[in-house]
């Protein structure tokens, strides 16, 4: 393992050493997209540079290296979430197409009126709005697990909520909005127990701690490669096989065939069957090149980390009156979201951006949860491994800075 030294950590990640409006960068914006370490970017520029071709179909060197390459890549993620087989592994373009591909190729092949879907209040609009979506085009019930006045799922009303007509169970492994660890292990058995399957949200988990699908006994988990210090555009969505198997393509084209002809069309086998068309080579590797990255450490010293800058910043935000807090469950990831009284979220974003702190404000698509609380949204500050509590500090005297225009 490489030791945990903070300093060496922030020199791999070039972007860190800038400076923005004048002022040394503090980048709190990690549950939107992570920073890149070089070592990610020499994978991308030394694909494109020396490798650059299609992957699968290709005689000839450059195809046979980038084929490997791309097909290494499904291993080292199957590897990073402990799936079974890489056969499981699909790509996508992130989080979001890996929860429309299974409530598309499931979810409007197997619901039927009468059938429930459960998701939570404080999900992300891409756990929403595709259910919405097949709730309407198969007749089955779309049911929302409550959240209580502290961010947490309500497992009262969610024993409530479950019954035999419940088929599946959608529902974030933390929220992006809150910060809320969920107890998914739990909704995993207690769906099982009435036949439904279960689908997590991963994006904002993979990038926290060490994943293990097989532990959490899920049926689905997606996760975003841009949340975990990889390249956008380029996603996962990791099923069980005997569900991908009954499961009809997403999308039709080249790849995920295995013969086509105007008589009808068969399918190609797991998992190229999903991945119609070009994928992203040089995506996929450069996650490989991420993961690669976060398996030089110790993942629990990287979280330990992670969560003595979240405790510090609780701690130095309770002592002030008037920072809200939104978010107070007793389990939480690296994301502190608050409201500063009297302040609008965004104009208090446009300050601390003046002092070179970056955060996120407004409803960080979750509208449901924010509505709930009835805010307009809020400001949110996300922390990974490279800040710091330094970092921590300049945030809170930016925050006082902002104060004086503001209040």
């Amino acid at each position: 393992m490489r030791p945990f030294d903070i300093e060496a950590i922030r020199a791999d990640f070039p972007i860190l050493q800038q400076q923005v409006k004048g002022k040394p960068l503090v980048y709190l914006d990690n549950a939107a997209t992570t920073q890149k370490p070089q070592a990610v970017m020499d994978a991308l520029q030394r694909y494109y540079s020396t490798i650059n071709s299609n992957v699968h179909r290709g005689a000839h060197t450059l195809s046979d290296l980038a084929t490997r390459e791309f097909e290494a890549a499904r291993e080292t993620v199957q590897r990073f979430i402990n799936a079974p087989s890489s056969n499981e592994i699909i790509w996508t373009r992130g989080t979001t197409e890996s929860i429309n591909l299974v409530a598309h190729s499931y979810g409007r092949a197997f619901l039927k009126p009468g059938d429930d879907i459960l998701i939570s209040a404080m999900e992300h609009h891409s756990n929403i709005v595709p259910w919405q979506l097949v709730a309407q085009q198969t007749g089955a019930n779309l049911k929302v697990i409550p959240v209580t006045a502290n961010a947490e799922l309500d497992m009262d009303a969610f024993d409530a909520l479950l019954s035999a007509n419940t088929k599946l169970v959608s529902v974030v492994h933390v929220s992006n909005a809150l910060g809320t660890i969920n107890p998914v292990q739990t909704i995993v058995e207690k769906a099982h127990n009435v036949g439904a399957l279960v689908l997590l949200d991963g994006a904002q988990a993979t990038p926290h701690w060490s994943v293990d699908v097989q532990e959490l006994g899920c049926d689905f988990y997606a996760f975003s490669g841009h949340k975990v210090y990889g390249p956008t555009g380029i996603g996962v969505l990791w099923g069980k096989a005997e569900l991908l198997e009954k499961m009809q393509p997403y999308q039709a084209g080249g790849e995920m065939i295995e013969k086509v002809s105007f008589d009808g069309t068969t399918f190609n086998a797991l998992p190229y069957k999903f991945e119609a068309g070009t994928p992203n080579i040089g995506g996929a590797i450069g996650l490989a090149a991420a993961i690669d990255y976060l398996n030089q450490f110790d993942r629990q010293q990287l979280a330990n980390h992670e969560q003595a800058l979240l405790d510090a910043t609780l701690e130095r935000a309770a002592a002030d009156p008037a920072i809200n807090l939104i978010g107070r469950a007793t389990h939480k990831a690296g994301v502190f979201s608050f409201l500063l009284e009297g302040a609008h979220p965004h104009d208090l974003g446009t300050l601390l951006d003046q002092q070179g702190v970056a955060v996120r404000t407004g409803h960080h698509c979750a509208m449901p949860i924010m509505d709930q609380f009835a805010i307009p949204g809020t400001v949110r500050a996300s922390f990974a491994f490279y800040n710091t509590l330094d970092e921590v500090d300049r945030f809170f005297a930016a925050l006082e800075k902002s104060k004086t225009f503001l209040l």
